[in-house]
């Protein structure tokens, strides 16, 4: 029970940094293109990698990776809400932007996963 605690605070926490920063890219970039869902998927692959090699270096508790990994970065991430972007310019009949956009979230969100490990395992 516990845990679920942990997975529910760090999921709110997350959800509501990424209800914020998707209200900031809405500000700075306009509405016709799902920027901050983009970024956010990068932004939080890169540190789910930093965070989860960071751990595996230096030990960590399930709990720690519980709260951070599966709760905060859980919520934060949004691939429930970039597949609906791309279903609305797909919709829209934007289909080369849409596949642009799966295309640069998806390959952008590991390169920066590897890049966050990478990061990781280099500092001392």
């Amino acid at each position: 029970m516990f845990n679920l605690l942990l997975v529910a605070v760090g999921g709110g926490i997350g959800a509501g940094i990424r209800h914020l920063a998707s209200m900031g890219a809405l500000r700075l970039a306009g509405p016709n293109y799902p920027w901050g869902t983009m970024a956010i998927n990068i932004i939080g692959s890169f540190a789910m990698g930093l965070f989860i090699a960071t751990l595996a270096r230096r030990g960590g508790s399930n709990e720690l990776r519980l709260f951070v990994a599966t709760g905060i970065f859980g919520g934060f991430t949004t691939f429930s809400a970039f597949s609906l972007d791309f279903a609305t310019l797909w919709e829209r009949g934007a289909a080369l932007p849409a596949f642009g956009y799966a295309l640069a979230s998806v390959i952008g969100a590991i390169i920066a996963l590897f890049l966050g490990l990478w990061l990781a395992r280099s500092l001392p």
